[in-house]
C-alpha cells in the first residue's frame, strides 16, 4: 500500500456484506478498500454463521429482501463471474419446514408470501410424518429448558400444522463464499488488507476524511461503511454518531451445536431446514450426516451480552448444549444425545428489534451496515446492492431522512424503501419472532 493512499470509499469490515458491498461498489465504478483485523475475508462471525437462506419474515421488507436474495445465490457463479481459485461456494436447496401452533405464520407470514408470490404448503401432522420419518409431532410450546418439570411431560395434543416452503436452504461454506466475493471484488479492482485494525474514525470539517489504523497508518476516503459486525457498535462510538441513533446495536454470545443424525437416516441428503417454534430451535442437515441445531432466542434462554467483543467465553456450555440437544431428540426421538460436545461459540451484532441498519448517519459520509448477524447472510447481495444505491444517492445530494431512498431490485422488480432499516425508525416489536443463524 503506497504512503497516504486514498480510496472513494473504505469499508471496515471483510465479512460476508463487507466483501459484497466492496463488490457492488466495485462494479459500480469505485475504488474501494475493505479493512479487516482478521487474517482473511469471512473470518470473523460470517465464518460461524448457520448461513441459512429462508424467506419467512414477519415484515414485508424483511420477505421481499430474501426472496431477492434467493435468486442471487441460485445463480451464484453467474452474479460473480470469475471463478474462485478454491471453487465456489455452493447452495443447498433442501426446503425448509416451520412448525409450531402459533398462529403468527398465518396472520402475517403466508399473507407475505401470497403478496410476494413465494410458492409454500401447508403441511398437516400426517405430512409431516410422511416427510420427516420418526418425528415427534407433539406440542411442547412453549420452549421449555431440560430444568424445568414440564420440559418431561407428554405433550397434550399435537402441532396444527407446518409451513414448507421449497426455497429454502444453506450455503455449505460461508467462508468460502466470502473469499468467492473478495475475489469477485478484486476482479473488479477493489482492494482488501487483513490484519489491520481500525483506531480511529477520522473526521475533518463536519465530513468523514478516512481512518487511522492501530499501526498509525492513515487512510483517506469521502466515504467510511461501518461493517464491522459485532464490532460495530465501537465503529459508531469512534465516529462519534451513536448517541444520534434511536436504533443501536449490541454483541450477543450464540451457541450453535453439531450432533450425528439418527441411526440409518441420511439427514445431510433427505433432512429439511426446520425451524421449531414449538421448541425454541432450528436445526439443518450438516457435512458428515451431522445435524446443526440453533437456538430462535426462546424467552427462557439467557441472553449473554458482551461488552468487549474481542473478549468473550469461546467454550460450549454444558448447559446450552445440554438444552438444545435434549430439544432436538424430543423432535428427534431417535437421536443419540453424545457425550462430546460439538459447535460453535461466536457474536451476533444485534440491533434493538433484529432488523438490521443500512443507513447514513448524522456524520456526512459515514454509512452503516449494521445489525446484521443471525439473519442477513442470506441478503449480503442485495444488501450490498441497496447500500451502492443509497450510498449514490445520499452523496448526490438526496435527503435520504426526509424522502427515503427506494430501490427497484434487480430479480424480482419489488420496490425496497430503505426507511425500513433506517437508524432512526420506531422498534419493531414483532420483528424478532424467529432467528435462524
Amino acid at each position: 500500500m503506497p504512503e497516504n493512499p486514498r480510496y472513494d470509499a473504505i469499508i471496515i469490515g471483510a465479512g460476508i456484506i463487507g466483501s459484497n458491498i466492496g463488490f457492488e461498489l466495485a462494479k459500480a465504478g469505485h475504488k474501494t478498500l475493505n479493512i479487516d483485523k482478521l487474517p482473511a475475508a469471512g473470518y470473523g462471525s460470517t465464518a460461524n454463521s448457520c448461513a441459512i437462506v429462508r424467506c419467512h419474515y414477519s415484515t414485508w421488507p424483511g420477505v421481499a429482501m430474501a426472496y431477492e436474495g434467493f435468486h442471487y445465490w441460485k445463480n451464484w457463479d453467474d452474479y460473480l463471474e470469475v471463478e474462485d481459485e478454491r471453487g465456489n461456494a455452493g447452495f443447498v436447496q433442501c426446503g425448509g419446514v416451520f412448525v409450531g401452533n402459533d398462529e403468527r405464520y398465518s396472520q402475517k407470514v403466508l399473507p407475505l408470501f401470497d403478496e410476494i408470490g413465494i410458492d409454500y404448503e401447508i403441511w398437516d401432522t400426517g405430512a409431516l410424518k410422511d416427510h420427516i420419518p420418526g418425528i415427534d409431532t407433539g406440542d411442547h410450546s412453549p420452549p421449555k429448558r431440560p430444568e424445568d418439570d414440564e420440559f418431561w411431560e407428554d405433550p397434550a395434543q399435537e402441532i396444527n400444522s407446518a409451513v414448507y416452503t421449497p426455497i429454502a436452504g444453506y450455503i455449505t461454506d460461508p467462508q468460502l463464499a466470502t473469499h468467492n466475493l473478495q475475489r469477485a471484488a478484486e476482479a473488479k479492482g477493489a482492494e482488501f488488507i487483513f490484519n489491520a485494525e481500525v483506531n480511529d474514525v477520522r473526521v475533518e470539517d463536519g465530513r468523514v476524511a478516512g481512518v487511522e489504523l492501530a499501526d498509525g497508518r492513515t487512510i483517506d476516503a469521502p466515504i467510511v461503511i461501518n461493517v464491522a459486525g459485532p464490532h460495530s457498535f465501537v465503529i459508531n462510538k469512534m465516529a462519534g454518531v451513536a448517541d444520534s441513533m434511536a436504533i443501536k446495536t449490541r454483541a450477543l454470545r450464540h451457541e450453535v451445536h453439531h450432533v450425528p443424525a439418527p441411526h440409518g437416516v441420511d439427514w445431510e441428503r433427505d433432512g429439511y431446514l426446520v425451524g421449531d417454534d414449538d421448541m425454541g430451535t432450528y436445526f439443518r442437515p450438516e457435512v458428515g450426516n451431522h445435524i446443526l441445531i440453533g437456538s430462535q432466542d426462546p424467552e427462557c434462554d439467557p441472553q449473554i451480552w458482551v461488552d468487549d467483543p474481542d473478549v468473550y467465553d469461546r467454550n460450549i456450555s454444558d448447559d446450552q448444549w445440554r438444552a438444545q440437544v435434549l430439544r432436538l431428540a424430543r423432535r428427534l426421538p431417535a437421536l443419540g444425545v453424545p457425550s462430546d460436545k460439538k459447535g460453535v461459540v461466536d457474536l451476533y451484532d444485534v440491533s434493538d428489534d433484529w432488523i438490521p441498519i443500512y443507513d447514513k448517519t448524522d456524520l456526512a459520509g459515514f454509512y452503516l451496515a449494521i445489525g446484521t448477524s443471525g439473519n442477513q447472510f442470506k441478503n449480503c447481495h442485495i444488501a450490498a446492492y441497496c447500500m451502492v444505491k443509497l450510498i449514490e444517492a445520499v452523496e448526490s445530494g438526496h435527503d435520504h431522512d426526509s424522502d427515503p431512498v427506494k430501490v427497484t431490485m434487480p430479480y424480482t422488480g419489488l420496490e425496497l424503501d430503505m426507511s425500513a432499516f433506517s437508524r432512526n425508525r420506531e422498534v419493531n416489536k414483532d420483528s424478532s419472532f424467529s432467528v435462524l443463524g
